[in-house]
């Protein structure tokens, strides 16, 4: 029994990790005053970049660079159609998403004449963990950025200007805050956390790039941002409860051993996600300019 549960907090705390970073990075993103449901896409094409140079260069860390930079160049993108050319957030998001599904196929057939996978990389090493076996280095990072970003939120200077943008971007322009760099910047950072939780899927949770392992995460980690009610230290206990469903799926996948419980078990996090969101609809408060183009007058 002990070993069981081992097994699953240890499948629980990688399972966190992406949904945490993702959510993270969009708590930070939304609360300047910008959404970007891209966080699927940006995921999965970070998670391609990452395997891409792990398997070309050897190594991984090079591969977390690269899932980073992925993220980085399209928070770039999403920030100037959002921000400075006004354009509509929701479906600058729907863009990515399906540029993504696109561009993982595309990639497969041409790099590895795959349609379904790429062939295995090199993958971080992690840390012996006593009972748990070993856990990945990510998950203390996920900690400290969600600590840190806790942090500039709510005790510094900069986290109130970046906090006024999304909640009243007018008033915070009249107070010397140059809105559309603070929302710009956010815009970056978030997605570039999203690119750092894509990077992880391929270079250290799984170890190879698939065509459809974000699997809804980005969607998920969305979810996770209103449970966390926009707030980086709840969404670490958000990831850690989704991860759970998400790492009990995974576990009784295995222990069963079942093709037609397979599918009725994969929908655990789903089914858990829609219940656990349901029931924070109406006790949560977003930023009130949130996914409104500001414009001077």
């Amino acid at each position: 029994m002990g070993v069981e549960v081992a097994t699953l907090t240890s499948t629980a705390l990688r399972a966190m990790v992406p949904l945490t970073l993702a959510a993270v990075g969009e708590v930070i993103t939304e609360r300047s005053g910008v959404v970007n449901i891209g966080l699927e896409g940006i995921m999965l094409m970070s998670a391609l970049g990452a395997a891409y140079v792990s398997y070309f260069s050897g190594s991984p860390y090079l591969g977390v660079l690269a899932g980073v930079a992925v993220g980085v160049a399209v928070g770039l993108v999403h920030g100037a159609v959002s921000v400075h050319l006004r354009g509509d957030q929701i479906v600058a998001g729907v863009g990515v998403n399906i540029l993504a599904y696109g561009v993982a196929v595309v990639t497969l057939m041409r790099v590895w004449n795959s349609y379904g996978q790429s062939p295995w990389v090199p993958k971080v090493p992690r840390i012996p963990a006593g009972p748990l076996g070993e856990i990945s280095w990510f998950f203390p990072l996920t900690l400290a950025v969600a600590a840190a970003s806790w942090y500039y939120l709510f005790r510094t200077k900069g986290g109130l200007r970046l906090r006024a943008a999304g909640e009243d971007p007018a008033a915070a322009e009249a107070m010397g805050v140059n809105v559309f760099r603070v929302r710009f910047l956010a815009t970056v950072i978030g997605a570039a956390l999203s690119g750092l939780a894509g990077a992880y899927m391929s270079v250290d949770y799984v170890g190879q790039f698939t065509k459809q392992m974000t699997a809804g995460r980005g969607f998920i980690a969305l979810a996770n941002v209103v449970f966390s009610n926009w707030n980086p230290l709840v969404a670490v206990g958000g990831g850690l409860i989704f991860g759970f469903f998400d790492g009990l799926a995974t576990y009784l996948e295995i222990v069963m051993r079942s093709p037609a419980m397979g599918f009725l078990l994969k929908t655990i996090p789903y089914a858990a996600t829609l219940a656990i969101v349901s029931a924070a609809v109406g006790r949560v408060r977003p930023p009130a300019a949130v996914g409104r183009p500001y414009s001077r007058e």
